[in-house]
């Protein structure tokens, strides 16, 4: 087993079985959830105009787009396992590493994949041949829980058994989300019944408005752009990772721009500002008043289907981050084991699945502890973000495969966004931001009760 010559490092033993394709189909997919079908609602009851709606989704798309460009220069430069870990642990140190690690394994992944799973089974309830899912099981437990929580191990076994097979199912679900986002959107534009080029003139009077709801509105943007950093945990598994991750993360999160664009224009095309602000889901009212039952039904399949395929993604990227602190001895080190058939991180994807399970078992609805996640993803975003300014002071000579276009500004903007975000969560939302740092901050002791536990050879590097 070898270690990397400056930092005696272990050397990644994961296969490079990723395609350009595979990477860009895993940014594309993650990203695309069920936000885009429910977010307009938010948004328009936010801001109150379609032209403000557009104002927010060009705003969080580009955010977004600047933070994959920041993530992009380093992850061609640092193509390893664990994406962010990696990036985290050699500009700042062990410390950030393990804090992100532990703030992410013990919290936000198994959160985001509870969440997704139960997502996927609130969506799959509304077919009468699911009605069972809002039955009891036993004892208090639901259907819904008990099939969120099989879907869970179902994925958890396709990524034990194969990377390169859950990611070319990934990429079928994902081409196949993009190809029902355009049939939606067209059964939309093609109604001369119902739609109205008046509707974008339209406007919601109640709504939040001034700066406050146009950050509202801005949160929720970028929870539907969220994911398009995970794909850097998978890099030390992407074929060309040099060329294949920044075609990756910039071209996926500018192809999700330009369809949620597209999506947003054909809901209010159909409905007025104030009918999208009204409904909870205005994707579904729209389509079933264009298609009756059948355009209902069709947003409904695309909605599974989008889930499905972020559920895959997620779940095969999240576990690269245990297993990257794992071999660097910053986690027990049975994380960092290798399937010897199948070479997959085994003992990481299943400790996500068994954390991922105890949320289901434990608690039926996740807004709370997605909120409390949500902060501190955020400040690690910063934070990985301005390791394009470590390494490019630290580093000046290094081999920089791509650059950020419009450095140092790019970089700089997404950071700042990134920090006027976090002030606003502790304004709006006290309670699950205090929460989320004070899950950080547990973690600073623990790091170091780790560290003096093992034996001298065996201490982080």
């Amino acid at each position: 087993m070898g270690f990397d010559g400056e930092q005696g490092r272990l050397h990644d033993e994961l296969p490079r079985v990723l395609t350009a394709t595979n990477a860009l189909a895993i940014v594309v997919g993650i990203i695309i959830g069920s936000g885009i079908f429910l977010v307009p609602h938010e948004m328009m009851a936010a801001v109150g105009s379609s032209r403000m709606v557009y104002a927010v989704w060009i705003t969080g798309g580009m955010l977004s787009l600047f933070g994959a460009m920041s993530y992009a220069e380093v992850a061609a430069m640092r193509p390893r396992v664990g994406g962010e870990y990696a990036f985290l642990h050699d500009a700042y140190g062990p410390l950030t590493a393990f804090l992100y690690t532990w703030t992410w394994t013990m919290i936000a992944k198994p959160a985001s994949i509870a969440t997704i799973a139960a997502g996927l089974m609130r969506v799959l309830g509304t077919f009468p041949m699911f009605a069972f899912l809002d039955r009891v099981a036993m004892g208090h437990l639901l259907w819904s829980q008990v099939m969120a929580i099989a879907a869970t191990w179902l994925i958890t076994a396709l990524n034990i058994v194969s990377t390169r097979d859950s990611a070319q199912v990934q990429t079928v679900l994902t081409w196949l989300k993009v190809l029902m986002i355009v049939v939606i959107a067209g059964f939309c534009f093609a109604s001369v019944k119902y739609g109205d080029w008046h509707n974008f003139t339209t406007e919601f009077t109640c709504a939040r408005g001034g700066f406050a709801g146009f950050m509202i509105a801005l949160v929720a943007a970028l929870w539907a752009y969220d994911g398009w950093s995970d794909v850097s945990q998978m890099a030390g598994e992407v074929q060309k990772p040099q060329r294949s991750l920044p075609v990756a993360l910039v071209g996926g999160v500018t192809i999700v721009g330009v369809l949620y664009m597209l999506t947003n224009a054909a809901i209010q095309y159909v409905l007025p500002s104030s009918a999208i602000a009204a409904s909870d889901r205005p994707a579904t009212d729209a389509l079933q008043l264009v298609a009756g039952n059948l355009g209902a039904g069709l947003v409904a399949v695309g909605m599974a289907v989008s889930i499905g395929a972020t559920f895959v993604g997620s779940s095969l990227s999240g576990a690269r981050v245990p297993f990257a602190a794992a071999r660097d001895r910053l986690f027990p080190s049975v994380l960092g084991e290798i399937h010897p058939r199948f070479k997959t991180p085994w003992m990481s994807l299943l400790l996500q699945a068994v954390l991922s399970t105890l949320l289901l078992l434990a608690i039926g609805r996740f807004q709370a502890l997605f909120s409390l996640a949500i902060f501190s993803e955020w400040l690690f975003y910063a934070l990985t973000a301005a390791t394009v300014f470590v390494f490019r002071v630290r580093e000046p000579d290094a081999c920089r495969p791509y650059r950020v276009t419009g450095y140092p500004m790019v970089p700089a903007l997404f950071i700042l966004a990134a920090v006027v975000l976090l002030v606003f969560s502790f304004v709006n939302q006290p309670g699950e931001s205090i929460a989320g740092a004070l899950v950080i901050v547990c973690g600073v002791p623990l790091h170091f009760l780790f560290q003096r536990s093992k034996s001298p050879n065996e201490k982080a590097v």
